[in-house]
């Protein structure tokens, strides 16, 4: 799931469910959906999906996703909903091994194989895939190579349909990558396509990460203090979210 309310042609619950999403109030854009959720596939994996991005933002709600998420694939009946179900499995699965709540990595192999197998190639979620197959890669298997290749792979798919929420993703990581290795322009453009792109869309809970790196890649030690300052004011706003950014703002306790 990605983008979705971010088009002025999607309905009035799409646009208010990404508004929500969009500032950390992940519990209350499900809520929003719960109704929906009971009989459509596609309503029971979006409020799963939210569900899962909660804990990945706030190390919190992990039994709520699992709830989710098993109620989702029970309602999957074609290839390409048993695929984006077996996704967000991957996906909840990476971010419990990532922040250490438990080792899941198999079952996240286990569960991206599947979407793999059963999502189109050219496909929209194609694209979130190989996105999340890049940071399985670059976190927890240490293989920088693979992970450059999923994401441009990604970067791709989510040039050709239109995907900016999915862009500003891709670009932070190919640029995080670049500056792994030195590469300090190439990782300042990205990082500033990923911040305009979030600002852009008002994705206001992805922007102080967003600011965070383009702060470690700015040569200019005030520019560098501005946007860490920035950052910590956003963070502040949002309660703490995402907490992962907390040890890098030290002021923002």
């Amino acid at each position: 799931m990605s983008g979705t309310g971010t088009n002025p042609a999607d309905d009035p619950l799409q646009t208010a469910v990404w508004r929500l999403r969009s500032r950390g109030c992940w519990a209350d854009a499900a809520a929003l959906l719960d109704r929906d959720a009971q009989s459509d596939p596609a309503a029971a994996l979006h409020r799963a999906a939210l569900l899962v991005e909660r804990c990945l933002y706030t190390e919190q709600g992990w039994a709520d996703a699992e709830d989710a998420l098993r109620a989702a694939e029970a309602l999957a009946h074609t290839d390409e909903e048993r695929g984006a179900a077996a996704c967000e499995r991957g996906h909840l699965a990476y971010a419990a091994t990532l922040l250490k709540v438990r080792d899941r990595v198999d079952e996240a192999r286990s569960a991206f194989g599947r979407a793999a197998a059963l999502i189109a190639p050219g496909a929209a979620r194609r694209a979130v895939l190989d996105f999340r197959r890049g940071l399985m890669s670059e976190n927890l298997a240490d293989a920088p190579q693979a992970a450059r290749a999923a994401y441009r792979r990604a970067h791709a798919g989510a040039t050709a349909h239109g995907d900016a929420l999915l862009l500003s993703f891709t670009w932070r990581h190919l640029a995080g990558l670049a500056l792994r290795e030195g590469e300090l322009k190439e990782a300042r453009h990205g990082f500033a396509e990923s911040l305009r792109l979030r600002e852009e869309l008002g994705y206001l809970v992805g922007t102080a990460p967003a600011l965070v790196s383009l702060a470690e890649a700015e040569p200019e030690p005030e520019t560098k203090v501005r946007l860490r300052e920035e950052a910590a004011r956003l963070f502040r706003l949002l309660g703490g979210v995402p907490t992962w950014l907390a040890p890098t703002l030290p002021s923002a306790a």
